[in-house]
């Protein structure tokens, strides 16, 4: 029986979690001791953050938008996310990890720049 961490609900939305073999649709429980993620097609197979095991979560933001993606360090290792509410879900994390440990990730482009950067840097 999958048991919540939390004892009060900030924000329920739908999203996608793409640990494993494919990604898997489900519902996020954002509250005050944990970011916890529930499958739909088998709840028991669930994902529990607490907010004291991250190390950051962050987004890739161009202008004012923020991307549907998003990805939580922890301890443990990377998870990766996606919400239509993604923007809400950093809000709230903000407010409870603190403003330091949610990040700005860098976009593909600047991803792509850096690699060829490196490759004329050594040839140089």
């Amino acid at each position: 029986m999958a048991q919540s961490q939390n004892t009060s609900i900030h924000l329920q939305t739908t999203g996608v979690s793409y640990l494993g073999f494919g990604g898997k649709v489900g519902k996020f429980l954002v509250g005050d001791k944990a970011l916890e993620f529930y499958p739909d097609n088998n709840v028991e197979r669930y994902i529990q953050i607490p907010w004291s095991n991250m190390i950051s979560i962050g987004a890739n933001v161009s202008g004012k938008k923020i991307s549907r993606h998003f990805e939580i360090y922890t301890d443990s290792g990377k998870f990766l996310f996606a919400s239509k509410d993604s923007g809400k879900i950093l809000k709230l994390a903000r407010e409870q990890i603190g403003n330091d440990k949610v990040v700005k990730l860098p976009t593909l482009v600047q991803v792509i720049g850096r690699q060829f950067r490196k490759i004329f840097k050594k040839q140089a």
